[in-house]
């Protein structure tokens, strides 16, 4: 079936309205009485209107707050008193853009509101907020999206007074480092639930809801595209002895108030909301996304990472040995991670010399040159980290410009954070990291950001908040400097998993999701956050960072196998390599170049664990990627702590019943032959006889 539908309608009869199709999601929305509200959603294909004397749009007197955005600004609400202005849509080949454009009655402002469409089932918006007026004007409520979802007749199904478990809420329970990916399920009751993140809870959450319908299947999914402060909030009103329930959501900024100051005759463009609804389950909820979600993003270069950092002897033979390493693996970039422009012996000091973005002479007495052309000429393109937005204390920066430091809420300056809203400051980062690429000759940009929570939301001596700019300001840096240099391959990370949202990916071609790499939360963390994110964009890694303390040889590969690949290694400098491991290394690197990694960017991913909660409980966790066309999949099936039993079966999902296929189990390298329609049926059976082990099962359609 095609997903490439796509269709924006306006039409205007006692009211304006503006219905956005794409795929089989249908939203519309209506522009009446000086508001905007939302009529609906439909994930069947039907517009509201499909029979046109008996709609069935939402009610905006059910909802307090109906609204389909929320802006207040210098006190004053200005969701309402609007006057339209106009609407134009703008198709190109593969997108729609609707453009509504309003005007406050209240406040000197003008409201443009842009809705993108792209053939899945799921849309982009965002707004500009245009201040007409000679003066600033505070910005201190930024709802995204918000109004009504649904209501429900609960007669039209089932007399059922069991409101609990009408709806359920899929999200990142944990906010803090090396727990990201910690995806779960709760009930929703009546009453109003807030998931936060960045402000009021630690950085670590991505920024993604699913709201489930259990009684009607139907199933929402939204994205806030923004690296600071934000919110999903559910405000769900139902009472067992009424028959109508009322659900509506929001997706907000968050922050200190104000969020910022609109200048004079300043257009602000917001962040976006990635919104869409399926008919179906948290697969083809799942899908749908990654579906919007490459095409909103860069592509990913797939190619095979080894890297050393400050946890190993950085000097030039070591890192020369490594290089060797890698490229015995397999290996097509290697990265120098962070410490390399420490004294030697400093290296774990890493964070105390940030700012030095210069080879340290004691370190690399041929210059930086040497270790980049080495790596050139062992086939591998290379790649240094950087955490250009920090300057440690024991940097040569770290008292040139004191003013460059950001402010907390109390006005105390930031230990390392630069304030990328100070011009002069993001112009040094910018050239920095430009410097950075042509000097030392890189094919590769590690970016990291290792900052105190607090001063994301950093303070102007006027009392403006300054995450919104300060954002702003770091991905316009990033957006130049991937024109700049396209040949770059440019790889996010913030602590691990700090800033995965789509609005720092739209600059980055994949990004570090964890620093956890310890079993078996590392298993966790990348099922967890291939919900968030398409496996192509989340890296992996295999050895290094503590990842060796726990679990077998062979779970810690196949945990980077379905995903970005990265390696490490596997021997102590000076040491022989042990052949049993890079034999095996080198086995799995070959079935990720030559089988996964053709299908992996357009592949569609199966969490048959989702819940980590109760992936705990059972010790048990399978992934599964299988091409579009279902000729084609791998599954990785994982023991954690506990597991209740040694014997699984895997159902795989992503099989076509009509093929026949030939199965391979990596651990013996078993191969048989077997009906879609068996697996499907009676699924594969595999032991694993111990815990924190795994296996890897291959299947492609007979020839």
């Amino acid at each position: 079936m095609s997903n490439t539908f796509f269709k924006i309608d306006y039409k205007y009869t006692d009211s304006h309205i503006f219905t956005y199709r794409s795929g089989l999601l249908v939203y519309e929305e209506r522009f009446a009485d000086g508001m905007l509200i939302p009529s609906g959603y439909n994930a069947a294909g039907y517009p509201l209107d499909t029979l046109q004397n008996i709609p069935t749009r939402l009610d905006s007197s059910d909802f307090q707050e109906p609204s389909v955005f929320g802006i207040e600004l210098d006190g004053q609400s200005v969701d309402f008193r609007l006057k339209f202005v106009d609407f134009t849509v703008g198709e190109t080949e593969n997108s729609a853009e609707g453009i509504l454009t309003l005007e406050s009655e209240i406040k000197p402002v003008k409201i443009k509101i842009h809705t993108v469409l792209d053939g899945t089932q799921m849309f982009t918006r965002w707004f500009e907020i245009e201040n007409l007026s000679g003066n600033p004007m505070n910005l201190s409520r930024l709802e995204l999206l918000s109004g009504g979802l649904e209501n429900m007749q609960k007669n039209r199904f089932i007399y059922d007074n069991n409101i609990d478990d009408f709806y359920s809420l899929g999200y990142f329970e944990n906010t803090h480092w090396a727990k990201e990916g910690q995806f779960t399920w709760r009930r929703i009751t009546p009453d109003t639930l807030s998931i936060d993140t960045r402000y009021g809870r630690d950085r670590f959450r991505h920024p993604l809801v699913f709201l489930k319908n259990n009684i009607t299947g139907m199933m929402y999914f939204s994205q806030i595209a923004y690296s600071g402060g934000c919110r999903f909030s559910i405000d769900y009103n139902a009472h067992r002895e009424d028959d109508d329930t009322y659900i509506s959501l929001k997706a907000q900024i968050t922050s200190f108030n104000p969020l910022t100051v609109i200048k004079p005759c300043e257009n602000f463009r917001t962040p976006e909301v990635h919104m869409g609804a399926v008919m179906g389950g948290i697969d083809e909820a799942v899908n749908e996304m990654h579906a919007h979600t490459r095409k909103c993003l860069p592509e990913t270069n797939l190619l095979v990472g080894f890297g050393m950092g400050a946890e190993h002897d950085m000097s030039v033979e070591c890192t020369k040995e490594y290089m060797r390493h890698g490229a015995e693996m397999g290996a097509e970039v290697f990265l120098v991670d962070a410490g390399w422009y420490c004294p030697p012996d400093e290296q774990m000091k890493w964070g105390e010399y940030c700012g030095d973005n210069y080879p340290h002479p004691d370190r690399y007495p041929d210059g930086i040159r040497e270790i980049s052309d080495y790596c050139h000429e062992l086939g591998m393109k290379f790649c240094l980290w950087a955490d250009i937005e920090n300057i440690g204390w024991r940097s040569e920066m770290k008292n040139a410009h004191p003013e460059w430091f950001a402010k907390d809420i109390y006005g105390k300056r930031a230990d390392s954070l630069i304030d990328m809203t100070n011009p002069e400051a993001l112009k040094w980062c910018e050239d920095e990291l430009a410097r950075m690429i042509q000097e030392y000759n890189m094919d590769m940009l590690r970016v990291d950001n290792n900052c105190s929570y607090r001063s994301y939301h950093g303070i102007s001596e006027t009392g403006e908040c300054l995450s919104l700019r300060r954002f702003g300001a770091v991905y316009k840096m990033y957006d130049n400097l991937r024109k700049r240099f396209p040949h770059v391959i440019f790889e996010n990370c913030a602590g691990g998993g700090g800033r995965t949202d789509l609005g720092m990916m739209k600059y980055f071609s994949h990004t570090w999701v964890s620093d956890n790499q310890r079993a078996p939360y590392s298993v966790m963390i990348t099922n967890g956050m291939t919900l968030a994110l398409p496996p192509e964009k989340v890296d992996r890694l295999f050895a290094g960072m503590g990842c060796h303390d726990q679990g077998s040889l062979d779970l810690h590969m196949r945990n980077c196998m379905l995903g970005h690949m990265s390696l490490n290694t596997v021997t102590p400098f000076g040491s022989e390599n042990n052949t049993l491991q890079t034999e095996f290394v080198k086995h799995s690197v070959d079935i990720y170049k030559n089988f996964i990694r053709d299908f992996l960017p357009t592949s569609k991913v199966y969490h048959h664990t989702p819940d980590t909660i109760e992936t705990h409980k059972n010790g048990f966790s399978c992934l599964e990627i299988t091409s579009e066309d279902k000729t084609k999949g791998a599954i990785t099936a994982f023991t954690l702590v506990k597991p209740e039993t040694d014997t699984f079966t895997v159902f795989p999902k992503g099989i076509d019943t009509g093929k026949t296929y030939t199965v391979t189990l990596d651990n013996n390298n078993e191969t048989f032959e077997v009906s879609g329609r068996q697996l499907r049926s009676h699924g594969i059976s595999i032991r694993i006889p111990t815990a924190l082990s795994s296996e890897l099962i291959i299947y492609k359609e007979k020839q």
